[in-house]
């Protein structure tokens, strides 16, 4: 097979997608969309917060726990990217895997104990099921949400349209969090978990099925890499003579590689944060005014996008982003912490917009799945080996606790917004080659 070509980044990767995204198109992304980030919220967060809570508050097996199922979830998106590519049946992976996906987060509720924390003699046991569980989900998740959805997204849109459509999934996370925030975190609190798992898992199966019914799948254009394995598509991506064809789509992968590092510093810890650091009593509120702020920031970011560009919007996003951390560690009280909040994700939502939609432009013609792959590796599997440990050595290196019962636990400090901060410094660095890289090409 030949390399993809270094022009591939001016071109559409799906010449036959329409320069307009159709309503039925529309509605996919946007119930598959929320309700695929819904079950993220839960597994990236919340899941960490039962662990937390019900299990143990070693920060370490936090970040264990996340890098596990970062790595799972990554070898899932190689793999269906590939697959897809090679069938392009994207819908059917979608449907079927949600259906799975949703299964595999109710299950969590069968780990849950009816009340209080595992006993001690079963902390063990617990937490290597709940480890297993963790990369069993992200597995099914990955392959449907990150490869089949995501390489089918960039086949319905053209560069036209795509600064909308991913400033638009770059809001899903928001929104997510948000939805549950509103309708389910009552249940974390009364220590409801088996409910709070089954509830959604079981939308995540119903919005399968529902996407399912609005997607289709854009005709396959017939090639010469149609006759390879799925397993040697697979290695497409991580050729030298791939990254040396398609140099800017590697430098945009650095750049969303540091933005994701950047934001598993603090994400993972974030819940915890507020509710034992800050003590906020409504930390859901705090965070819910923080996340409508922050979409509405997005939204317009990604009206600007479509006018101004997206390599135009990257940089001051990213700037944005770094301010908001900034602010997060200087806020104390509500109003500011809400103020700074809002600054961090809409300024975060903005920066992986804009590269998430360069990344498409410069997808090779045919290989939406495996760009899905990369994309993976550099935006989830890489960032969550690294960020969640950062976030846990500066928690550990803070020396701050709290006591419950009479015994002092470890608790996150401000600190993590500080060193996410710090980490955002790359992506100036990575702008600039890959603005040399484009020129090259030129």
């Amino acid at each position: 097979m030949t390399s993809p070509s270094p022009r591939s980044d001016v071109l559409p990767s799906t010449p036959n997608a329409p320069d307009r995204i159709g309503a039925r198109a529309w509605w996919a992304i946007i119930i598959v969309g929320l309700v695929g980030q819904v079950a993220w919220v839960v597994e990236n967060m919340y899941l960490n917060v039962f662990v937390y809570e019900r299990i143990t508050q070693d920060p370490t097996i936090i970040a264990v726990m996340v890098a596990f199922s970062a790595i799972a979830a990554t070898f899932a998106t190689i793999i269906v990217g590939a697959w897809s590519d090679r069938s392009g049946r994207r819908r059917r992976f979608v449907t079927i895997g949600y259906v799975l996906w949703g299964a595999s987060t109710a299950a969590f509720g069968l780990l849950a104990p009816p009340s209080g924390a595992v006993a001690a003699p079963f902390v063990i046991a617990a937490i290597v099921g709940i480890i297993a569980l963790d990369c069993i989900m992200s597995l099914i998740g990955s392959g449907a949400n990150s490869a089949a959805f995501g390489a089918w997204v960039t086949d319905v849109t053209t560069p036209r349209t795509r600064g909308l459509a991913d400033a638009v999934l770059a809001m899903m996370p928001l929104l997510a969090m948000l939805l549950v925030f509103a309708t389910l975190d009552g249940l974390t609190r009364q220590g409801d978990w088996r409910l709070f798992f089954c509830i959604t898992g079981g939308a995540t199966i119903i919005s399968g099925i529902v996407g399912g019914m609005l997607m289709r799948d854009v005709p396959k254009i017939p090639s010469v890499d149609d006759e390879e394995s799925v397993w040697r598509r697979m290695l497409v991506g991580f050729r030298p003579s791939t990254m040396r064809a398609n140099p800017s789509l590697y430098a945009t992968f650095g750049m969303i590689l540091v933005l994701a590092t950047a934001s598993q510093v603090f994400l993972p810890y974030v819940i915890i944060y507020l509710q034992y650091g800050l003590q906020v009593d409504s930390y859901a509120l705090v965070l819910g005014v923080s996340l409508i702020v922050a979409s509405l920031i997005s939204v317009l970011g990604g009206v600007l996008m479509n006018r101004v560009g997206k390599r135009r919007m990257l940089l001051p996003s990213a700037v944005l982003f770094a301010a908001g951390l900034l602010g997060m560690f200087l806020a104390r009280e509500s109003v500011w912490v809400i103020t700074a909040a809002a600054i961090a994700l809409g300024g975060m939502m903005i920066a992986f917009a804009a590269a998430s939609a360069i990344a498409r432009d410069e997808t090779p013609q045919g290989h939406a799945g495996m760009v899905q792959g990369l994309r993976m590796v550099a935006g989830v599997m890489i960032p969550m080996m690294i960020g969640p440990f950062i976030g846990a050595w500066v928690i550990v290196g803070s020396g701050q606790t709290y006591v419950d019962l009479g015994v002092e636990r470890p608790v996150p400090g401000p600190e993590i917004f500080l060193a996410s901060a710090i980490v955002l410094v790359l992506v100036p660095v990575l702008q600039f080659f890959h603005d040399r890289a484009q020129e090259r090409a030129r």
